[in-house]
């Protein structure tokens, strides 16, 4: 068994971090393998949605600090810098069921989610400045453009533990469920999206770019397919566009 493990059900890319001893604390190799696993992903048309999650009764514990200590990360194509790059360039929906702990970059990860599914026992930490350093994975940015400067301050600077409550109330988790609901309702989630027309789901970033995506996207098969459909008031059929 390895660290991380992969399971791919129709569309669906489920990728589980599988270090339950370690709470899922990720190390060099993971940060690397999970970059790849990414980047795969981002290529493989038949894989229209990730879901993420953790082995065990926890998501993350963030990094493994005697990895960390060994092999810290330096300037340039550090393993968290090729897993951040492999985050920013995934352009398809990543979808991340969190339960027990997400510490640190188990936290900040999420960020990068575009839903985040939260057991009702999820607990969260941003312990940075506690350890002497600074947020990674670009979360001096996101949180606050998330949750405004005042709340972030404090998750960040304080360093103090917070619940599965306050992470909904601050834009970090799009809904808190029971634990025993949490996994089915992300994948039910990822089902969902995986039914959609995948070229709409390939959220563009700015209003110029979303404007001219817009004009491609209305003129498409899967557009036209969806408002045939609709007219015609049965199910669209993306598959056959797909395959085509």
């Amino acid at each position: 068994m390895g660290e991380i493990l992969t399971e791919r059900s129709g569309s669906i890319l489920r990728i589980t971090l599988n270090r339950p001893a370690k709470k899922n604390a990720m190390t060099s190799s993971m940060y690397q393998s999970m970059a790849e696993i990414l980047n795969d992903a981002a290529k493989d048309e038949d894989i229209l949605v990730v879901l993420w999650d953790g082995a065990g009764d926890s998501f993350s514990a963030g990094n493994d600090l005697e990895d960390f200590l060994k092999n810290p990360p330096g300037p340039g194509e550090s393993p968290q810098a090729q897993l951040a790059n492999a985050l920013l360039n995934f352009d398809k929906p990543l979808i991340a069921a969190v339960k027990g702990v997400a510490i640190g970059g188990g936290t900040t990860l999420l960020t990068h989610c575009d839903f985040v599914f939260a057991g009702e026992g999820a607990r969260f930490q941003l312990p940075f400045v506690n350890l002497g350093l600074v947020p990674e994975f670009g979360s001096s940015w996101s949180l606050p453009a998330r949750s405004g400067h005042i709340r972030a301050a404090e998750l960040i600077l304080l360093g103090q533990p917070f619940d599965a409550k306050v992470a909904a109330e601050i834009g970090l988790v799009t809904r808190v469920v029971p634990d025993e609901k949490l996994l089915a309702i992300a994948t039910e989630t990822a089902e969902k999206l995986a039914a959609k027309p995948p070229g709409a789901l390939h959220v563009a970033q700015a209003i110029k770019v979303e404007n001219e995506e817009f004009a491609l996207r209305v003129r498409s098969a899967e557009a036209r397919e969806a408002f045939t459909a609709f007219i015609e008031k049965r199910p669209p059929d993306f598959t056959r566009i797909r395959q085509s």
